[in-house]
This record gives structure tokens, sequence and C-alpha cells, in this order.
């Protein structure tokens, strides 16, 4: 799918003002934000490879708030410029948000909005589109985060069309992408844009990875439909949920999910009210549990559609929902589209010969071992389309559909900003 729209058509094509430069590429760090994420524009923007044919960028550094910022493994940084550097970026790059729920500092929301008035081309990868959601950069756009953040993006930013199923999203002059290695799909979707095809592979070449992925849109045509995030889409958790003790819950969640069990029941398990399961629930996730339940029995009802030959209603039963009705509305809310049509379009998709790797009861494999499966991506939940976009455009429905305790669709008018 594309994004095309007026707005876009407008700010696509205004220039520079005062002392900013196309070539100059400005990354602003946070303290917080995570080493490898903040890392992936260094070293795009800021490694000379013009003996490759790769362009050279001017790259600025700069510290969003006071120093010394810490990261990863308690790691110090300290950035060589400030604020005022970015007045010169043609190029702004927000690789990270340290957490999705505390507001960014307002000096730097300030920054970005005089960057974006400017003509400066302004980027969030992952996290990042947070803070330029903060800013009022994102309102009335497109824009994608990473796909266990959407829904939370969608909720505090309503006016924000957030799409969990792209790996990035070029809106002209705002930018955002996925997770970490979809943040390197727009880092080199801007090399392109900005010198061409044979640049941007040859960064590729340099950095060993694939020189374009499907997934990506733009606001005139777009780089392609294809895998987008759907085929990162997992039941896995922040990693830090591992030492906690809700992972005993969570673990026993995932390998019932084929049994009917709520909230209540896993609040139980956990020897907390249900006032403080959801309380740390959502710290430690940035979701509520029954959305986070209802995502994952979602997911396992996908797996079994599309490895498997069970009917819906057996479906619906094998993934704890209380009826098929209730399958069809969480399914039709997330995937955008009914459990039979994303069968259908998955299996004129899939290779010849491909076989069911779903255990018989529908259940979902044991938490210690799926613990990890995040790695493409890294975090937890999220909603997917079916794999024609096509199909999916075709098939999103008029009314979204807010959750209910025992697994019904209820229906609620869509929220403003919300598709």
């Amino acid at each position: 799918m594309s994004h095309d729209s007026t707005a876009v058509q407008e700010t696509a094509v205004r220039k520079l003002s005062g002392r900013r430069r196309k070539e100059i590429v400005a990354v602003l760090l946070f303290s917080g934000g995570p080493i490898f994420e903040s890392s992936i524009p260094l070293s795009v923007f800021g490694i000379d490879r013009q003996d490759a044919g790769v362009p050279r960028y001017r790259l600025l550094v700069c510290a969003g708030e006071e120093g010394p910022l810490r990261t990863t493994g308690g790691l110090e940084l300290s950035a060589p410029h400030g604020l005022d550097a970015i007045g010169r970026a043609g190029t702004v790059v927000v690789p990270a948000w340290r957490s999705i729920t505390s507001p960014p500092p307002e000096q730097a929301l300030d920054v970005l909005r005089r960057a974006h008035e400017e003509g400066a081309r302004i980027v969030g990868l992952c996290t990042g589109a947070f803070v330029l959601a903060a800013a009022g950069l994102l309102d009335g756009r497109p824009a994608t985060t990473h796909w266990m953040y959407a829904p939370t993006l969608a909720k505090r930013y309503p006016s924000v069309h957030v799409d969990p199923r792209e790996l990035f999203v070029d809106d002209g002059d705002v930018l955002t992408s996925a997770g970490t290695g979809a943040g390197i799909d727009l880092c080199l979707h801007i090399v392109r844009s900005d010198h061409g095809n044979e640049a941007a592979n040859a960064l590729a070449r340099r950095l060993v990875v694939p020189p374009r992925r499907g997934g990506g849109t733009g606001h005139a045509g777009g780089a392609g439909g294809g895998a987008a995030q759907e085929r990162y889409l997992d039941r896995s958790l922040p990693e830090e949920i591992g030492a906690d003790p809700l992972a005993e819950v969570v673990a026993w969640a995932l390998e019932h999910l084929h049994e009917q069990f709520d909230v209540e029941q896993l609040a139980a398990r956990a020897y907390m009210s249900r006032r403080t399961f959801d309380r740390r629930f959502r710290s430690l996730t940035g979701s509520a549990p029954l959305q986070w339940l209802i995502t994952q029995r979602v997911l396992q009802a996908q797996r079994l559609l599309e490895t498997s030959d069970y009917s819906v209603d057996e479906v619906a039963g094998r993934c704890g929902f209380r009826s098929p009705v209730a399958l069809r509305g969480h399914f039709r809310r997330q995937l955008g589209a009914s459990p039979a049509a994303y069968r259908a379009a998955y299996r004129a998709r899939r290779p010849q010969g491909e076989k069911s790797a779903v255990p018989e009861n529908g259940a979902a494999p044991a938490m210690a071992q799926g613990q990890a499966q995040g790695q493409a991506q890294g975090h937890g939940h999220g909603s997917v389309p079916v794999p024609s976009g096509d199909q999916a455009a075709s098939a999103v429905p008029a009314q979204s559909r807010r959750p209910s305790e025992n697994g019904e669709a209820v229906p609620r008018p869509t929220l403003p900003g919300r598709r």
C-alpha cells in the first residue's frame, strides 16, 4: 500500500532554510536509549565509505538532554554536540526513546518542531516514533513503530494513523520505522532516496544486509508491499520480564492458550489483586494484560489457520475463545480480515509442500523455549495483516471493536486517526 496525501505533497518539496544542509544528519540521543538502535544511524551516516561508492554524509551526534547519557549495560556516552547543532541539519534522526510511558524533554521537542518547520527531514526509528508523536509531527500522518508498541502509540496519540504492519513508512518529510532491523531498512531507503539504488546497494553490501526488503510504504507509490512486520510477530515479551515473578504466569498462559481463562485467573496465579497485576504487567510490557491475552489467542489462531485444516469453529475452541463469533471479531480487528479470508490469502501465497508445525491440541510452545523468540525485533505484541495488502485494505471493518473479559467483541465507534 502507499500513503499519498495533499499534505505530503506540500511538505515533500519544502526547501531547507537557514544554515541547514541536506548532507548533514543529526542523530538525537537520550539517556536510557538502547545502544544497538542508537548506533544504526551512526553506522549508516557517520562512516566514510566513499571508496565503496557511497556518498558521504556529515554526522552530528547531539544530546537531547544533560549528559552523561547512559545506555545498555551501564555504558555512559558523551555526545559532542547539543541541541543547538540540530539547527544545521537537513535530516534529524531519533533512533530510540527510553520509555513509551514517559514524555520526552520539552526542549528537545521544540527543536524538532523548529527543524521540521525549516524544512528538515525528521526520522523516528523504532520507539523514536514516540518522540515525533509527542512533538506533534505525526498528527494526521501514517506512521509505524515496533509492533509491540504500536497499540500504545495509537492509543496515546489517536490522531496518528498507526500501521503496525509496515517495516517503515515514508511520508515525505517525516519517516518512521519498526524495530531494529527495520531501522536499517529505513536508513538504506533514505540513502536510496538521496543518491539512488547503486549507492544504497553498495552500502548494503558493506553492512552485509539485504539492500531492500518488502514492507516499506512511501508517499507516492511506496517501496512495495510484502512481508512487512508480520513475519516477526510473536508472543514474546521484553527481555527484562524473564527475571520477574510474572514470567512464570506468562509461561503458563502461553502453554494453555487452548483453555478458557481470563486475567482474573492470571492475577490469582501471580498471587496479586487484579489491579496490582494490571499495573505490574503494563509497567513491564507496555500493554494491558487483557489486550495481550487476546492478542496471543489471535496469533495462535493465525498459526492454526496457516498450518492446519481445522474449521474456524475448531480454531476458536483450540485458541480459548468462547465462540467463533469472538474469534472473528478479534481476528478482524487485529488482522483486518476474517479468519476464512486470511486462510485463503495465506494458502494462495504459501510455498508448495509446506507442512504443519503446530501441535495437535493447538497449544502454544512453552515459554521456556519461546521467551527469546523475539530476536528479529526484540519485544512483545502487536497486530498483523493478511498476507495480501490489497485484500487487507479491502477487508478493513467499518467498526473497530474493544475486547471484553469473556473474549467477545463489543462494538465501539472508531477513534479519530485509527483505521
